[in-house]
Formats: structure tokens, C-alpha cells, sequence
């Protein structure tokens, strides 16, 4: 099945009031503290999602950067109500400190926020930024672990820690085992705590490779990657199977969209698949100059085609079901949040949204994650809860009642495909 989004959601008069009244009222005063509740009370609406298996209040997180790496950052964040978070990239590193990928643990952390256009003349925004990875001690990232857990407790709100291990750049080179062994470990000791039975999600971050890096640049050792990294995480602890989900956040390169496509298919068929997937956060463009260098990461409204466009062709071709899906790139609407729902997303990852400059969002009260969540929740044409609802009758429920997991499952098992055109 086919579904087409129109340019506005079509919705029942006094539903489109309702929504219309809620985005006006909470622009100017705090929402409700339990605004899914309040969602559900009053728009019959319940956003209980999935991370990786786990129940999440809201299907809306953070994706790892510089705006997930302080116990003060996470607490705002659960407040606000989103989630998940996912923490700032690690580097993995052995019991003596050493790191094989060092490099991407980078200080250097300048953001700065602009407008884009994309080809098809959609305006949308970017960050630029020169920091990599996690830059502090180990030790450090470990007690980020446990006050992020600590903070969200009893929240619905899901941490998730992020790590770039050790990636052989030929064929020839081995795989560092003592870097997965050891740091994987730690991250398990420090999220699990007392709790030695509970399972923690990862997020193993390619991301930061892109197709910048010299790495990136043969076909075959990046599959071998996805192939073999699954494999060598599972395995550092005694009862993998129990103990992590893994989620592999895979990157766009500067190869063709076959390409792209040749990624989703080897991790959907490898004898070491991951739990999930997170895909695709940049571009990358070797051209385009950032604090005097060539060569930067760019997001906006060309990253979101590509995305879908990937994504919506894979599950239309491939005989095998998705993985869990946690999308990511421009994600700026409710609208697109639930394009990328029509392509196999169970939740989805923002980073850019909450940055943009105050004037971009029409709440005035509370933090940016706060005036996000009111735009991408409220907003009258392009918030989720419009678009949910409009989904909910264009694929023919015949309860008033709205669950997000019910459609993200409909549309897995139908299965239901989202009719875009690339630009």
C-alpha cells in the first residue's frame, strides 16, 4: 500500500480546533509536567514507543553530540520530557588508557547554526562544528553513565551511551579485541550498576567516519566492518545475548545510493546482525570549507531525501524484515517524523532541531528541548499529532483511539510504503 502525504493534514474540524487552541495556549505558558498524558487525555493520543526494545515514553530523543554530555544537559532533557538520550561518543580504549582511534577524540567543539536550501528548494538548517568524539577521561564518561541513569529514573526517559571502537584500515590488519573487551565492559558495569541482570542499549557510532576519513574509502572494508564490529561487541561480555542491544548507527558516504542500499542489506544478512539500526545523520562534502578547512558534515533538507529515498527503496526490494529503525536527519516537523515512521522508524533521533535560534520556535517558555517538543508535538499542519491522526484514518482504524507502536507495527507488517519522489 501506497500512502501519500498531502501538503496539510486532513483532519476533523474540531480536532484541527483542539490542536489549533493547544499550539496558541502552550506557546506562552509551560505545558502539563506529564504532557503524554496530557496527549492521551485530550487528543486520544498515546505516544508509548520502542528503543531497541525498550518502552519509551515518547518517540521523540537526542542524538548523541554536544548537547548530550553533562549531567545538567540529560537533566533538562528529561524534564522537558523526551525519550531518550543518547550520550556523547566515546572513544573505546584498552586497560591502559591507550586508544587506536585517538584522533576522533577531538576538544574542539565550535557549533555554528545556518540555513540551507536544499536541490529541490526546500529551506531547511545545518551545523557545522570541528569537535569529534568524547574528549574527557574514560572515568568521566563512565560517571555520565551513571548520572544520566540516575537523573532519568522512573522518567520513561531512555539512556543510551554511544562508542566508536577500533576500525582496521586494510584488510591485513587485525581487529583490536582488547579495546572492545575493555571499554565495552565498563560502559555495561556503569549503566547496569547493581542491576548485573539488566540489558543496555549501545549505539555503535560509525557516524563520525563518514567519507571524509581515508577509512571510508573502500567498499569492502567498510562492510567487513558491519560485518565483524556486531560480532566482537556481543562477545566481550560472558552473556552477550542478555546484556546488549546493539544498534548500529551507519553514515552516508560519498559512494551512489546502490551503495547505501548494499549497507542496510549486509547488516539485515549478517550471521551477526545488530538488534537496530540508526540511519543516516550526515552528508559530507569534501568541497565546502569550515574554519579555514575543506572537507565538513552538513545536514537539511538534501540529508532527509537521500535518507528516504534509501530507505522507503530498501523496504520496498528487500525479502527481509527491517530491523528496528531509529531515524535521524532533518528531522524538523511532526510531517517528517512520520515520513520516516512510513519508511520502518519506530523513533526518532534529533540533534539540529534543538539548536535553531529562538526566533525559529513560536513557544516562549522553557528550554530549547521544551520549544522543540511544543513545535514538533503542537504545531497545527506540520506537528506529529496532526499527522498521526491523519495517518490514523488514512489507513482505516476504526477506533478514535491513537496508539503510535499500533501504526509503526501496521506499517511494518502490511507492509505500508511512503509514495516520495527524490528530488
Amino acid at each position: 500500500m501506497l500512502v501519500q502525504l498531502p501538503d496539510r493534514p486532513n483532519l476533523p474540524g474540531p480536532i484541527a480546533r483542539k490542536l489549533t487552541e493547544a499550539y496558541e495556549r502552550y506557546a506562552t505558558e509551560p505545558l502539563p509536567e506529564h504532557y503524554d498524558t496530557f496527549i492521551r487525555d485530550e487528543f486520544e493520543i498515546d505516544l508509548a514507543s520502542e528503543y531497541a526494545g525498550f518502552p519509551v515514553r515518547s518517540p521523540f530523543g537526542k542524538a548523541s553530540g554536544q548537547l548530550s554530555m553533562t549531567r545538567r544537559q540529560v537533566e533538562e532533557d528529561v524534564n522537558a520530557g523526551l525519550g531518550f538520550v543518547v550520550l556523547k561518543t566515546v572513544i573505546a580504549q584498552n586497560e591502559t588508557g591507550e586508544q587506536s582511534m585517538s584522533a576522533w577524540a577531538s576538544p574542539e567543539t565550535k557549533m555554528v547554526v545556518e540555513p540551507i536550501t536544499g536541490r529541490s528548494g526546500e529551506r531547511g538548517w545545518t551545523v557545522s562544528w570541528k569537535g569529534r568524539g568524547w574528549h574527557r577521561s574514560f572515568a568521566d564518561y563512565l560517571q555520565l553513565i551513571r548520572d544520566a541513569r540516575e537523573v532519568a529514573a522512573e522518567s520513561g526517559c531512555l539512556i543510551v551511551p554511544s562508542c566508536k571502537y577500533h576500525l582496521p584500515a586494510s584488510e591485513g590488519e587485525g581487529w583490536n579485541q582488547a579495546e572492545y573487551e575493555y571499554t565495552t565492559r565498563h560502559l555495561w558495569g556503569a549503566w547496569s550498576g547493581d542491576n548485573a541482570d539488566e540489558a543496555m542499549p549501545l549505539e555503535k557510532d560509525f557516524s563520525p567516519t563518514l567519507a571524509g576519513d581515508r577509512l571510508s574509502d573502500v567498499r569492502q572494508q567498510i562492510l567487513r566492518w558491519l560485518q565483524e564490529v556486531p560480532r566482537l561487541i556481543k562477545s566481550s561480555l560472558p552473556e552477550p545475548a542478555r546484556q546488549i542491544r546493539l544498534g548500529l548507527k551507519l553514515f552516508n558516504t560519498l559512494f551512489d545510493d546502490e551503495f547505501q542500499l548494499e549497507l542496510l542489506d549486509t547488516i539485515h544478512n549478517s550471521p551477526h546482525r545488530p538488534d537496530y539500526f540508526i540511519y543516516g545523520n550526515r552528508l559530507f562534502d569534501p568541497a565546502r570549507e569550515f574554519e579555514g578547512k575543506k572537507g565538513i558534515a552538513y545536514g537539511g533538507p538534501d540529508l532527509s531525501d537521500r535518507n528516504l529515498f534509501v530507505l522507503n527503496r530498501y523496504r520496498s526490494h528487500s525479502s527481509s524484515a527491517m530491523l528496528p529503525l531509529s531515524a535521524t536527519g532533518n528531522i524538523d516537523s511532526g510531517k517528517r517524523a512520520v515520513e520516516y515512521m512510513l519508511a520502518g522508524a519506530e523513533n526518532f533521533q534529533l540533534h539540529t532541531f534543538f539548536q535553531l535560534p529562538a526566533k525559529e520556535y513560536t513557544c516562549r517558555v522553557g528550554n530549547k528541548t521544551h520549544k522543540a517538543l511544543h513545535e514538533l508535538y503542537f504545531h497545527p499542519e506540520l506537528g506529529l499529532l496532526a499527522w498521526l491522526t491523519h495517518l490514523h484514518q488514512q489507513l482505516g482504524f476504526e477506533s478514535s483511539e491513537i496508539s503510535l507502536r499500533q501504526l509503526v507495527m501496521t506499517i511494518a507488517n502490511r507492509p505500508v510504503l511512503l509514495d516520495r519522489n527524490r528530488a
